[in-house]
C-alpha cells in the first residue's frame, strides 16, 4: 500500500494508482479510530459526500461501510454537494465529523478524501497526524476489511441543501440582489455548484446565463479551477455586454473566480479585500479580518482604512477556520481562492464568496472595478504575482537554507523584516514583499511577490528568479 499522508485540505492521489478502494477503505479506518478516541463525544454520526469526479459515490459508500462496521453512524448526501455544504451539514446534524470525497480543483484524473471535525472546519495538523500514525500502523499490521461489492453498501442519505439554503440567507441580503435586477454569467465547472449558486441567484429574479452546468467527471478536459484561464468563456460574454458581471465555482465548490463588468478576472486578494469594505462599510459588520502569509497586504491598507485588525496565518483555510472560531472575524480568506465570514462555517464557501460580490455591486450600483479605483485613491495601487520556479532537487535543502538565513536583501531591495510563519517571507519597503514556499510534491519553489508599481513588480521578479537559480 502506498503512503498516505493529508496535505493542505487532505489525502490526493491518482485514481487507480494511489487512490484505491482499498487505501481509502485503510484511510477511513485510521479517522475511525481517531473518533473513537475522542473524549465525550456526544455523537456518533459522520456526514459523507463526495464531488462530480469518477467513482464519487462509490468510494464515499466504501468509507461509509468502514464507519458502519467501527460503531458509527454514515449519512451520506442524496447527489455530489459542495465542500461548504458538507461543512455546514456537520455543524446543522452535530455530527462527530465529516468524509469528503473531493480533490476539488486538481485535474480529473486525481480523487481525494477530506475529513473535517465536528465543527465543519478541515482537520487541523495534529489531527491528521495522528491519523496517519493510525494509517501507518493499520498498513503494517497488514488490516483488511471484508467489503461489500462496490456500490452496494447501503447508506442512509439526507438532502442537505435546504438548512445550507436557511443559512445563506441569514448572510446575503438577497432583497438588495433583487431590486437590482441583474444579469450574470454564472461558470459551475461541471462541478458541485449547480442547484446551488444558479438557484440561489434564480430566485432573485436575476437574469442567469449558465456555463458547463452539466455532469462531466472529466470537467471538459480542465482543471475545474475558476482561475482567469477557466472564466475565460465567462470572461468573454461579459466583455460582449450580455451581463455584467461573471461568478464561477471551482469543482467542489469552495472555490470562487469573479469577473467584473469590462471582463477583466478578479485576483481573490481583490476580493477579499472587496469582501473585507463591503462587510464593514455597508453592512457594519465588527471584528478582525484574517488572512494567509502570501495574501495581498492590499487587504491590510483596506483594514487600515476601516480600523480593522489584522492577523495572519499559515497557508491553509484549517488555520484560518481555527481563529474565526476562537474570535470575532468579519472575514477570512486566503489568495487562491477562499474565503469565509462571521457567523458562517469555518471552512472556504466559493457559493457566499460569490453571492458576496454580487450584493456589494446591487448595493452600491457599481462595478467592482469603479470600487476598487476608489479604494486604490487611498490605499494606492497593488500589483500582486505567484510564480513557480523549477529547482534540482538535489540543491533543494541548500536553498531552503539559504532563503531561511534571513537575506539583507532581494536584489536591490532592502528587507526591513523576516517573517517564518510559513514559509519565507521577506518584508521590503514601501509596503512590498516576497515569500517563498517550497512544494511539498513537486521539485520547485513557489514565489510570491507583491510590488506598488509595474516597474517593481518586474524588478521584484527577476531577483527573486535570480536568487533562486543562483
Amino acid at each position: 500500500m502506498a503512503s498516505i499522508k493529508f496535505g493542505t485540505s487532505g489525502w490526493r492521489g491518482l485514481i487507480a494508482r494511489d487512490f484505491t478502494f482499498d487505501n481509502v477503505r485503510v484511510a477511513t479506518q485510521g479517522i475511525a479510530e481517531y473518533l473513537q478516541q475522542i473524549p465525550n463525544a456526544k455523537s456518533r454520526t459522520v456526514i459523507m459526500g463526495y464531488d462530480t469526479r469518477f467513482l464519487g459515490r462509490e468510494f464515499s459508500l466504501a468509507a461509509a461501510e468502514v464507519l458502519g462496521a467501527a460503531g458509527f453512524q454514515p449519512v451520506l448526501t442524496n447527489r455530489d454537494a459542495p465542500t461548504p455544504v458538507i461543512a455546514h451539514s456537520i455543524r446543522a446534524r452535530k455530527a462527530i465529523g465529516g468524509i469528503n470525497m473531493t480533490a476539488s480543483h486538481n485535474p480529473a484524473e486525481y480523487q481525494g478524501l477530506k475529513f473535517s471535525a465536528g465543527n465543519g472546519a478541515p482537520a487541523h495538523p495534529e489531527v491528521t497526524r495522528q491519523i496517519e500514525t493510525n494509517i501507518a500502523r493499520l498498513q503494517k499490521e497488514n488490516w483488511s476489511f471484508s467489503a461489500a461489492v462496490i456500490g452496494t453498501f447501503e447508506c442512509k442519505t439526507f438532502d442537505p441543501q435546504p438548512d445550507y439554503f436557511k443559512q445563506i440567507r441569514k448572510l446575503i441580503n438577497f432583497e438588495a440582489i433583487r431590486k437590482a435586477k441583474m444579469k450574470i454569467a454564472v461558470e459551475l465547472m461541471y462541478g458541485t455548484g449547480r442547484g446551488y449558486l444558479d438557484t440561489l441567484l434564480e430566485e432573485t429574479g436575476a437574469k442567469i446565463t449558465l456555463f458547463h452546468n452539466e455532469l462531466n467527471p472529466l470537467f471538459g478536459g480542465h482543471h475545474p479551477e475558476p482561475n482567469a484561464e477557466g472564466m475565460a468563456g465567462v470572461s468573454s460574454f461579459v466583455r460582449s455586454g450580455k451581463a455584467q458581471m461573471g461568478l464561477g465555482l471551482d469543482g467542489d465548490a469552495d472555490r470562487f473566480g469573479i469577473v467584473d463588468k469590462d471582463g477583466t478576472w478578479l485576483t481573490p486578494n481583490q476580493v477579499l479585500a472587496l469582501a473585507l469594505y463591503h462587510l464593514k462599510k455597508n453592512r457594519g459588520w465588527t471584528g478582525a479580518v484574517v488572512r494567509t502569509v502570501p495574501t495581498s497586504h492590499q487587504v491590510d491598507s483596506v483594514a487600515a482604512l476601516m480600523g480593522v485588525r489584522v492577523h495572519e496565518t499559515p497557508v491553509g483555510f484549517k488555520y484560518i477556520g481555527a481563529l474565526m472560531e476562537s474570535e470575532p472575524i468579519i472575514v477570512g480568506g486566503e489568495e487562491s481562492g477562499g474565503l469565509s465570514v462571521k457567523g458562517h462555517v469555518p471552512e472556504k464557501d466559493g457559493v457566499l464568496a460569490c453571492l458576496l460580490m454580487a450584493e456589494l455591486v446591487a448595493t452600491e450600483g457599481k462595478s467592482l472595478g469603479r470600487i476598487l479605483k476608489d479604494l486604490e485613491k487611498q490605499t494606492g495601487p497593488f500589483f500582486s504575482e505567484r510564480i513557480n520556479v523549477a529547482i534540482r532537487p538535489e540543491t533543494k535543502d541548500a536553498l531552503l537554507t539559504r532563503l531561511g538565513s534571513g537575506l539583507t536583501k532581494i536584489g536591490a531591495f532592502k528587507v526591513e523584516k523576516f517573517i517564518t510563519t510559513d514559509g519565507y517571507k521577506y518584508l521590503l519597503p514601501g509596503n512590498e514583499w516576497v515569500a517563498f514556499r517550497a512544494s511539498g510534491t513537486e521539485p520547485l519553489v513557489r514565489c510570491y511577490i507583491e510590488a506598488k508599481s509595474e516597474p517593481h513588480l518586474k524588478r521584484l521578479r527577476q531577483a527573486c528568479r535570480a536568487l533562486l537559480a543562483s
